[in-house]
This record gives structure tokens, sequence and C-alpha cells, in this order.
């Protein structure tokens, strides 16, 4: 028997046994000059028959289409709205609670009023201010679970458009120097999103591949990924919400935008600058140092030789053009550190191999 019948049947039996009780006070009631006194003991059947019909009619209205109402409106609700809600209504309760036995001394009906007044005012003003400020409780809450046992840093981290864009931030990850979480805003994922549906061919494909770097690193990455849906009010920008948001969390920002990065940094904020520590990791050389590196194109100076060494560091190499496509020996004559990344100007040791 499916749950619909058994709630007709239960709704049925209570229509029947009210609808009994009703018709013996309508016995009592009804005069003899309209019905026959010898009627009296047909009431309670009729209305108990009337009961019981009505039960099994409106049962579904009454009990499972309320349900179900409620349960996918239940459904609709985000999480953090029933989590925040219930803390607000028992915060409520606890103080209604507390307030019950000193407004029950008052004299009268007063006494007996006021504390179911104060439960329902107070349960209710607790579920309206938890779910109202739930954002700034919640960020408030993060900002004071996040700190790291170790040297009081923060363990959360926002992550800017540019970072998951470049791509690195998924290697940088899989070498587990990144502890804590990463947050990735709903705003920065919309932007993402925007970008990756851009008309423009290059912009397009920038936007896939963070798309796919992000999915990679919830997938793969034994860092911790997290997509938030805290926003901040009153902000259109997205670079001006992360860095409201870092302010108001107290946590650092990871972006390789260097617009950003001087904005925050003048805020206040933290910053992970991917570039700067990919500069910072750089192999470190020496003028006189010598260098094997393989000359793949020319240079802007006649006779020059451009490689590159493994970490992308650029080799300008004199008169080594025409060892193109050659693994040389070198020596470092100098070192010159600029906007765009590190620079090695070198001159030949040997003859290509």
């Amino acid at each position: 028997m499916s749950i619909d019948w058994i709630l007709r049947i239960s709704v049925m039996i209570v229509g029947a046994l009210l609808g009994w009780q009703l018709g013996g006070v309508l016995g009592g009631v009804v005069p003899a000059s309209l019905v026959p006194a010898s009627y009296d003991r047909y009431y309670p059947l009729i209305v108990a028959a009337v009961g019981a019909g009505l039960g099994v009619v409106f049962a579904p209205h009454l009990t499972v289409r309320p349900f179900n109402a409620i349960r996918q409106r239940i459904r609709q609700i985000p999480a953090r709205y029933l989590v925040t809600g219930l803390v607000g209504l028992v915060v409520g309760l606890i103080i209604s609670a507390l307030l019950a036995l000193p407004l029950s001394l008052l004299p009268g009906l007063l006494g007996e009023i006021l504390p179911f007044v104060s439960a329902v005012l107070f349960g209710s003003l607790g579920i309206a201010t938890m779910v109202m400020r739930e954002k700034d409780i919640l960020a408030m809450t993060r900002r004071l679970t996040s700190r790291e046992a170790v040297g009081g840093q923060e363990s959360i981290i926002l992550v800017d458009t540019s970072v998951i864009i470049d791509g690195r931030i998924a290697d940088i990850c899989a070498t587990g120097f990144l502890s804590g979480t990463l947050v990735v805003p709903r705003f920065v994922l919309n932007e993402l999103q925007h970008i990756a549906d851009s008309p423009d061919v290059l912009r397009r494909n920038r936007g896939r591949r963070g798309l796919e770097i992000l999915a990679r690193l919830q997938k793969d990455s034994e860092t911790t990924i997290e997509i938030s849906e805290i926003d901040v009010e009153g902000v259109r920008e997205v670079d001006s919400k992360l860095v409201k948001l870092a302010r108001e969390m107290g946590c650092a920002i990871m972006t390789n935008d260097y617009n950003l990065n001087s904005v925050a940094k003048l805020q206040g904020v933290k910053v992970l600058n991917v570039n700067e520590l990919a500069n910072a990791v750089k192999v470190v050389v020496l003028p006189g140092e010598p260098l094997t590196v393989r000359i793949i194109q020319e240079g802007k100076e006649a006779g020059q030789g451009v490689g590159y060494l493994d970490d992308g560091t650029m080799v300008v190499v004199e008169d080594g053009r025409r060892f193109i496509d050659q693994d040389i020996e070198v020596l470092v004559t100098r070192v010159l550190q600029t906007v765009a990344g590190r620079m090695i100007f070198a001159q030949l040791e040997g003859k290509g191999r």
C-alpha cells in the first residue's frame, strides 16, 4: 500500500471520529420541531460518514501536498541560509528562555502571554538577523578558523582570474608548497566563464584554458580548492571586490595582474604573485660561470643568437647566430633583471657541437 493511501485512510479515520463527536453534539442542538427526536441516534453515524468522506478526498491537500511543497522549498533554500537560520533560532530561543521566568512573574494575563510572545519574537528575530548577515558572519568565522597553528598565517588565499588562466598555479599546488585553502569566489568564476564565451578567439581560448585548469585543480590537486558564494555588496569590479573581501577576511590574494598587485599592496593586503615567485626560483648565475644553451633564433643585434634555459630565462649570446639549432658552451658576462624577467648575456666559450 502506498504512502498516499495510508495517509488517506489515517485522515479518514480522524475525520470519522471527529464527525462522530460532532454528531453527538448536533443531536442535542437541533430543535425537535425540525427533526424528530428518534433521529438523534443517526446524527453521529451520518456526520461520521461525512467526515470520513471528506478525509479521504482532502487528505492529499492536508498532508502530502503541503509536505511536498515544504520539501521543495527547503531544497531551493541555500544550505548556508538553513544553517545560519537554525543557529539564529536556537540563539533566539535561548534568550527567550532566559526571559521566560521573570516575564512569568508579571501579574495577570501578562505573565501568561509574554513568555510565549518573547519566544516567537526572539526566535523570529534570531532567524532574520542570522540570514540577513550570513555573509558577514561566515566571513568572520572563516577568518577566525583559517589561521594555521604555526606562524599565525592565513590558510585562505583568494585566487584571481589571471592566475587561473596562467595555469602555473596547478604546478605550484602539485609541489605541495601551498597550504590551506584556495578560494575562488563566484564572481571570479563568472568572469572566467564570460571570458570563455567571448567572441574573440584568443580570449575564448584563454577562458577555456582557465576552466580546464580549475577543473584540474579540483580533481588532482592536493591543495583544497573551494568555490565560494561569498560576494561583496555595492562593488561591481572584480579587482575591487577581491581587495575588499581580502581585507574583510584578513587573507591574501594570489594574482598575476600588475594593477591588482599594486592596489592590494597599497591597501595593506598581502599579495602572492606567481610571476615574482617564478623569478625568485630561477637559476642564479654569476658573471664568469659556464652554461650550456641551445641557440634557437637570432637576436636583435647583428650576430646575436638567443636561447633559453629550462626555467625560461633568456640567454643572449654574442656571435651565436651561426650556431642556431646547436648546443654550445658559453660564459656569462652579465645578468640583467627587467620587468619582464631575468636576461643573461653571454659570449662563446668554444665551438658548437
